[in-house]
């Protein structure tokens, strides 16, 4: 094996010079390599090799351990503008950190091989003393003051050897600490993030279970919702992906478009509560490629977030039933499949075909329940529907107008067709199912 040789001292200057204001360490920090022969007092770790300064040094770093604490304190107060504007406890708190942050140096530089020493002992408190008070930035900000005390402090605590050898270790420890703070900021984001999914998943459960507790409340301000305005339940099937990498591409798509949103995978289906959309069509639209294949349905508008049952419940039958209408558009609405949803024996559509279409139509005094019985039974001929009623061509025309502007159902498209034709079947049933005493007006003076 080839025997190791000291570098050259202009190979080191070189490199001191490349080095300087890279790194953790600022402006002031330098690579300076050790001689590669170990004197007979050092040791080299197991896992690095590197060289350990002398017993005596390592013991004068132990001994000006609280005085480096408290020049690093003070570097923190005049050098970090928003270090002065923490909370008295949040100071102290970092204070501890940068003094747990000398003290560990010590112990890290004679047990390197230990990876999970750096982070038990300065990091054991995380993330209460640093993800909660600072950012990871700022978290770095005061590692970076931690370690350029402890390598202005090297002349004094060792010489010669020592000192090169001690400089080399206070680079390696900034690169191990920063590693270290990044990796509890990512898993403290982690542990974030599942919490607010869970969370959000609670919320969305109780929303469309219809709670107005003060609990779902504040978890609803955990979640950061501000909305007060009107509020829509999309529901389809879930993508593929449906990671939390899957759902967060979601949420930011979501973020284009509204104002406030919710989503929750439940099963096979992906629930979406909206609220501020700024063009209520366009934008779901371009929000219906987030599901998965298959139809996807939105319920009407609900006035706000706690009463998005209201959405929610026709979205989910109006899904239910969504395969009887292949031709349906995507999205659409839970509305347009009132037939299908009363052959499937929901109540509420049944209901909104007789209040909202049956019952204008019945009311009215120029006989549009019959006109639109007579259109529909002679195969939509408006020249047929005049010869059964007796009337001109035109007066069935006028009729047929007047049903689209009560209803909002044009009789002469095939669909809106369909659905006015279930309209006066469900009424008709209503009618003749209820007691006598409840029979509508019109029909008892029939």
């Amino acid at each position: 094996m080839p025997k190791e040789t000291a570098p050259e001292p202009e190979s080191t200057a070189t490199r001191g010079k490349d080095q300087k204001g890279s790194g953790l360490l600022g402006s002031g920090s330098r690579w300076i390599l050790g001689g590669r022969t170990s004197r007979p007092h050092q040791q080299r770790t197991a896992r690095t090799g590197a060289p350990l300064p002398s017993k005596k040094t390592l013991e004068g770093i132990r001994s000006n351990v609280g005085a480096m604490s408290g020049v690093a304190v003070q570097r923190l107060e005049s050098e970090l503008p928003w270090f002065r504007d923490l909370r008295p406890k949040d100071r102290s708190e970092l204070g501890l950190v940068a003094q747990r942050g000398i003290a560990a140096f010590v112990t890290w530089y004679e047990q390197q091989d230990d990876d999970g020493l750096l982070l038990n002992r300065l990091f054991r408190d995380a993330p209460t003393d640093l993800a909660r008070a600072i950012s990871l930035q700022q978290a770095l900000q005061v590692m970076r003051v931690v370690v350029e005390v402890v390598e202005d402090k090297v002349p004094e605590l060792a010489s010669g050897h020592d000192e090169a050898v001690l400089r080399e270790g206070v680079l390696r420890y900034s690169r191990d600490i920063a590693f270290a703070a990044a990796d509890v900021y990512a898993r403290a984001a982690e542990n974030r993030g599942s919490w607010d999914a869970r969370l959000e998943a609670l919320v969305v459960d109780g929303v469309l279970r219809g709670e107005h507790t003060d609990s779902l409340r504040s978890r609803v301000a955990a979640l950061g919702w501000t909305s007060t305005g009107p509020v829509t339940v999309m529901v389809g099937y879930a993508p593929e992906q449906t990671s939390p990498a899957g759902v967060a591409r979601i949420r930011r798509t979501l973020s284009k478009h509204t104002t406030d949103a919710l989503v929750s995978i439940q099963g096979n289906r992906l629930v979406l509560i909206l609220a501020g959309l700024s063009t209520l069509d366009r934008s779901l639209e371009r929000i219906v490629g987030l599901f998965g294949p298959g139809p996807v349905v939105h319920g009407p508008e609900a006035v706000n977030l706690f009463a998005a049952a209201d959405s929610a419940e026709p979205a989910h039958a109006a899904l239910s039933v969504a395969p009887a209408w292949p031709e349906a558009p995507r999205p659409v609405d839970s509305e347009e499949l009132w037939p299908e949803r009363l052959m499937a024996g929901d109540a509420t559509a049944r209901t909104a075909l007789v209040e909202q279409i049956y019952r204008k139509l019945s009311g009215s005094s120029t006989g549009l329940t019959e006109t639109l019985s007579t259109y529909v039974s002679v195969g939509h001929s408006l020249e047929a529907t005049a010869r059964e009623l007796f009337v001109h061509a035109n007066t069935v025309r006028y009729r047929l107008r007047r049903i689209s502007d009560l209803t909002g159902w044009d009789p002469l498209v095939p669909r809106d067709a369909f659905v006015l034709q279930c309209a006066i079947v469900a009424g008709r049933l209503v009618d003749d199912c209820a007691p006598d005493g409840d029979a509508p007006a019109a029909d008892r003076g029939a």
